[in-house]
């Protein structure tokens, strides 16, 4: 369930939120925080983090034509990336709702299915772990 959650969480478009988000939706799911930092921080660096904006945006331009240009994004996508986390929090408030919506949505529809494929992805893995080291202790 916590890399479910990080990989939910980690491909929304709220980077400045995204720990602060983990924490709370892995306390309210009884999940584990770690697993969902780690999670997260795999699906979301530096080098995921502008091809995910994209995909955001363009996903949720799809559904809710014209209402964020491309260059407003790049410029958001700008201060997140080269300034500190208030100067992120404070551009982020200050999108038009409905560009949020736009990201938001688009966010919301790619981390959906992607976090159920990791939660089942994951939980087969960790079965298997769990196999082999009974099979492991039943044979010592």
């Amino acid at each position: 369930m916590g890399t479910a959650i990080g990989i939910f969480v980690g491909i929304t478009p709220t980077m400045p939120l995204h720990t602060v988000t983990i924490i709370g939706l892995t306390l309210i799911f009884r999940a584990s925080t770690i697993a969902a930092l780690i999670a997260a921080t795999a699906i979301s660096n530096p080098l995921t983090f502008v091809p995910q904006y994209y995909l955001a945006w363009k996903v949720g331009n799809a559904l809710l034509p014209g209402r964020l240009s491309w260059e407003r994004l790049q410029g958001l996508m700008r201060v997140i990336t080269n300034n500190g986390f208030i100067d992120a929090l404070k551009t982020i408030s200050n999108l038009s709702g409905d560009a949020l919506l736009v990201m938001l949505t688009g966010g919301l529809l790619l981390a959906l299915p992607l976090a159920i494929a990791s939660y089942f992805l994951s939980l087969r893995f960790f079965y298997k772990i769990r196999e082999k080291r009974l099979k492991r202790h039943i044979l010592h």
